[in-house]
């Protein structure tokens, strides 16, 4: 039997940090060799992180990440190591590449040839489709590598180089997480092993990059679709997986293009230790460790040491100010309520029980004063006008110059509290509670905010007091103000949002589908009239397969409106 030890290094690369990745890459490379891996496997564009966007049209860039990957290549002798890295040829084409690398240089690169072009992705804007599917022989296995879209593809990349003789296909990866992915991903390449009765291995890389989450969850299979191996959701690993294949290798078609790297030895590692069988996260928590860990490394990877963040006693202010203290550390998080003289005496009794509960720093600013002077300033120009929103959004413009100063003193990144049903309605204040530098929940819709306050709650402090979950939820802007005085309720707003935002129904379908008439044209006309605010709103973490911004780019001016034909309704259950 042939034997052969793979290691697959899901690590945290930083865009444009070319020589800190190299530096990942060593350690983790010198971690592999000590373990006796044969090939250790880094995901897609580690040396340059991913995605690089239009560093990509730097030309210095592009020649400093391949001087990067060569020099790289030089301290790199054995084992064989796959890397991915941005290749040019003499055209001046750049590819989205791997480099297989072997007794301190080069043997070989495979140019990615499936190049996605939707959603968050752009890669036909920098890179050239790839052709030729090399085979690379490794202690005489006979390797295939692919990356990412590659793999996707069910008569693609994989099928190809098994066709050409691989027996093993490695697949590298920066592939964006949502919810539900990795469920996608285990039954697809589970199928793609089998398929093409090739051991399988999917290394995926792990961290955040500005609205995006790299969730690792590397995966190993056998060629009869067994789970050979998993790595750790949302943390960086070393997964090794030992294979044996039989002594008979696979027929090698005629005019492929073989790398001879290593010949089959009769050299044996020690058994690995048997590896710990890792508990598959249900889907909140999934949700909840990629916006932990998307905040985190935002806040790290651009420099800030703390955060700020308003507490108005709320869902979404709570959770956000636990997300932070889970990621950076609760002496990193300061908390400041700013109590209006619209403010309830429950709402500043809960953000200081929150605070407390948590550990972090709380101080309360009163805005009445600054209100006031305002409105002296304006008694002017707003004389014989009846009070309204220009009021009662001035409180929250307050609160965010509050915040915004003491970022600019202290240091402190602002982390702004909005949720994914305010930023799709347009329930929200430009310049108000859209002030700040990152939105956790951006991508969150606010029943979804409730499950994970109360799955943090479960585990472990509860940390969120009792009555934040059962009052209703008000900007507080106007005495007796509630959400579902401007919006429908969550538990009925949220689906229609998922239906037109996340799958594009139409107005005819929603209603079809059983959705109240009257609730779908409101909220449809709430969002398509919004699109300037979003447009205005910080980066946030993406969770859904469908977030604002990158995945979603729609003209600002724009007077296209739904169809208003009503249908005739269908039967059966309504989608939730």
């Amino acid at each position: 039997m042939r034997a052969l030890r793979v290691a697959l290094a899901q690590v945290n690369p930083t865009v444009g940090d070319l020589s800190g990745n190299a530096a990942l890459i060593k350690d983790y490379y010198s971690r592999a060799a000590d373990a006796g891996a044969d090939v250790v496997v880094f995901p897609e564009l580690a040396i340059t992180g991913y995605p690089p966007e239009d560093l990509l049209l730097k030309p210095s860039f592009v020649r400093q990440n391949f001087e990067i990957m060569r020099d790289l290549a030089k301290t790199l002798k054995n084992p064989a190591a796959v890397i991915g890295f941005v290749a040019h040829d003499e055209a001046g084409r750049l590819y989205n590449a791997a480099a297989v690398v072997a007794g301190g240089r080069v043997r070989g690169v495979y140019h990615k040839e499936e190049l996605p072009n939707y959603g968050v992705f752009d890669e036909k804007r920098y890179f050239a489709e790839g052709t030729g599917l090399p085979l690379f022989v490794i202690r005489g296995v006979q390797i295939g590598v692919t990356v990412c879209e590659d793999a996707w593809i069910g008569d693609g990349p994989v099928q190809g180089v098994a066709r050409n003789g691989a027996e093993v296909v490695l697949n590298i990866n920066a592939s964006p997480y949502h919810r539900d992915k990795s469920f996608e991903r285990q039954i697809l390449f589970r199928q793609r092993a089998r398929d093409n009765k090739v051991f399988f291995f999917y290394v995926q890389t792990v961290g955040g990059q500005d609205e995006l989450v790299f969730d690792g969850d590397s995966l190993a299979y056998a060629p009869d679709g067994r789970l050979l191996a998993r790595g750790a959701q949302f943390e960086e690993e070393l997964v090794l997986v030992d294979i044996e294949l039989p002594d008979k290798t696979r027929g090698i078609k005629k005019g492929a293009e073989v790398v001879q790297i290593s010949k089959a030895s009769a050299r044996k590692n020690p058994p690995l230790p048997e590896r710990r069988a890792r508990r598959g996260m249900d889907r909140v928590e999934e949700v909840y460790s990629a916006l932990q860990l998307g905040t985190r490394d935002y806040i790290r990877k651009n420099g800030f040491q703390s955060v700020v963040i308003g507490l108005s006693g709320g869902i979404d202010s709570s959770l956000t100010a636990v997300i932070a203290a889970d990621a950076i550390g609760a002496e990193n998080v300061v908390g400041i309520a700013m109590p209006s003289e619209i403010s309830s005496s429950e709402s500043l009794e809960d953000a200081k029980e929150l605070a407390t509960n948590l550990g972090i720093q709380f101080d309360v600013l009163a805005i009445a004063g600054i209100q006031r002077a305002f409105m002296d300033a304006l008694a002017d120009p707003f004389a014989g006008t009846k009070p309204g929103l220009a009021e009662e959004n001035l409180q929250a413009r307050i609160r965010g110059t509050i915040l915004m100063a003491l970022s600019n003193k202290f240091g402190h990144l602002v982390l702004t509290t909005g949720n994914k049903s305010e930023m799709a309605t347009g329930y929200s204040t430009l310049y108000g509670d859209m002030a700040g530098g990152f939105a956790v929940l951006k991508d969150v819709p606010k029943t979804l905010v409730y499950e994970l306050s109360a799955w943090r709650n479960s585990y472990g402090l509860e940390a969120i007091p009792d009555r934040v979950f059962t009052k209703p939820p008000s900007a507080e802007l106007r005495p007796g103000q509630t959400d579902q005085d401007e919006l429908p309720p969550y538990d009925e707003l949220d689906p229609i949002l998922h239906a037109y935002v996340e799958e594009e129904r139409s107005i005819r379908e929603m209603i079809a589908l059983g959705y109240d008439e009257n609730t779908v044209r409101k909220v449809v006309e709430m969002v398509d009239r919004s699109e300037y605010k979003r447009r205005q709103a910080p980066p946030g973490v993406k969770i859904t397969a469908r977030a604002f911004g990158k995945d979603r780019r729609l003209p600002i001016t724009n007077r296209f409106r739904q169809p208003v034909e009503v249908p005739e309704r269908v039967t059966g259950r309504r989608r939730r």
